[in-house]
C-alpha cells in the first residue's frame, strides 16, 4: 500500500525526531546519548515500556543542562539507538550503561558518574552500579521497579522473571506487527500514561513523542522482550542490596506504580534515602519544584 495513503506507513517512512535538544553523540554498540550544559556529569537512564526513550526524562534533563552537564541515553531498542531483532536482556541494557559511563568519563573527566535512573531503568542502573563500584558516584532512583509485593525478589544471580515461551509466542513475525502496533496506537499509549500519571493530565509533548516513537523501524523488538518479563531481574533485591553509593528513591501514591512494600528490605540501610511525593510515577512532570528541591541537595551533597 502507498505510504501515502496509509497513516501508518507514512510515519514509519519518516526517520525519527530528537527526543531532546543539545548534541546527540554516537557511542559504541549503536547506542545514541544526548547531552547539554556544563559542569560535572550527570547520566540519565529512562525507563522500558512499549514507546520508551530519553523523552520521559525531559524535565530532569533541562532542569540539569542550567548548572551540570547532563547526559541521556537511549537505551538499546529504543529511542534514536540501535532497534535490531536481536536478545533484550538486563545484561544489554547494563552493559550499555558501562559503555556510557566509560565514553563520558572519557569525555568529563575520571571521576564518579551521578545518575537518575526511572523505573526498569533503575534495574540496570542498580546492577551497572554493583559490578563497577568506582565509576558510580549518587544514584538518584525514581519510581523504581524490583519492590512489588511482600515476597522480596533474591532469585538466582543473573536470572530473570521471563515467563517461558511466551517471547517466542509474541514475536511470531505473522502477528507480532498487528500485536505491537495495536498496543501503539495513540489512545492505547495516552491510556498507558494516563495510568502511569494517576490521572488525565498528562504532559502532550511527551504523549506526542511516545507515539512517534512507537512508530520507528524495529520498534517493536525490546518491548516484546519487555512484554515477556525478559527484562525483569529475578535476582534485584540482592542488587540493590549491594550498593555502597548515596542512593535516593522516591515514588509517587497515585496511578499503576504505588506498590513499595519489600522497599523495607533496603529501609534501614544508612546509604539509602527516601522521598514519597503526592503524584503519578513521574513527579517531575507534575510537582517539579518539590521534586528537583530535594533531588538537587542529593546530588550536591
Amino acid at each position: 500500500m502507498n505510504a501515502a495513503l496509509d497513516p501508518v506507513l507514512a510515519r514509519q517512512s519518516q526517520p525519527l525526531g530528537p527526543a531532546l535538544p543539545g548534541e546527540r553523540l554516537a557511542f559504541p554498540g549503536g547506542l545514541v546519548c544526548y547531552t547539554m550544559g556544563s559542569g560535572a556529569p550527570l547520566l540519565l537512564v529512562h525507563s522500558v515500556n512499549a514507546a520508551a526513550s530519553a523523552a520521559e526524562l525531559r524535565p530532569v534533563y533541562e532542569h540539569y543542562a542550567t548548572w551540570r552537564t547532563v547526559f541521556a541515553l537511549d537505551l538499546p531498542g529504543f529511542g534514536l539507538s540501535e532497534r535490531s531483532d536481536r536478545e533484550y536482556t538486563p545484561r544489554l541494557m547494563t552493559d550499555a550503561l558501562h559503555e556510557a559511563a566509560a565514553q563520558i568519563r572519557q569525555r568529563c573527566g575520571p571521576g564518579p558518574l551521578d545518575a537518575v535512573g526511572l523505573s526498569l531503568g533503575c534495574e540496570f542502573l542498580a546492577r551497572a552500579a554493583c559490578e563497577r563500584p568506582r565509576n558510580w558516584g549518587r544514584l538518584a532512583l525514581v519510581s523504581p521497579t524490583g519492590f512489588r509485593g511482600s515476597k522480596p525478589l533474591r532469585g538466582a544471580p543473573g536470572s530473570t522473571r521471563a515467563i517461558p515461551g511466551l517471547h517466542a509466542v509474541l514475536s511470531v513475525p505473522l502477528w507480532a506487527p498487528f500485536l505491537f502496533d495495536n498496543l501503539t496506537r495513540p489512545k492505547v499509549v495516552r491510556y498507558f500514561l494516563e495510568k502511569t500519571w494517576g490521572g488525565r493530565q498528562i504532559d502532550e509533548q511527551a504523549w506526542a513523542y511516545a507515539v512517534e516513537t512507537a512508530r520507528a523501524p524495529g520498534a517493536r523488538h525490546a518491548p516484546l522482550a519487555f512484554l515477556s518479563g525478559g527484562l525483569f531481574s529475578a535476582d534485584i533485591l540482592d542488587v540493590y542490596d549491594k550498593l555502597r553509593q548515596p542512593v535516593w528513591m522516591c515514588h509517587g501514591v497515585r496511578g499503576d506504580f504505588t506498590d513499595y512494600r519489600a522497599k523495607k528490605e533496603v529501609e534501614k540501610k544508612p546509604n539509602w534515602r527516601f522521598n514519597v511525593f503526592q503524584t503519578g510515577a513521574l513527579p517531575y512532570f507534575e510537582r517539579p519544584q518539590e521534586f528537583f528541591a530535594v533531588c538537587d541537595r542529593f546530588l550536591t551533597r
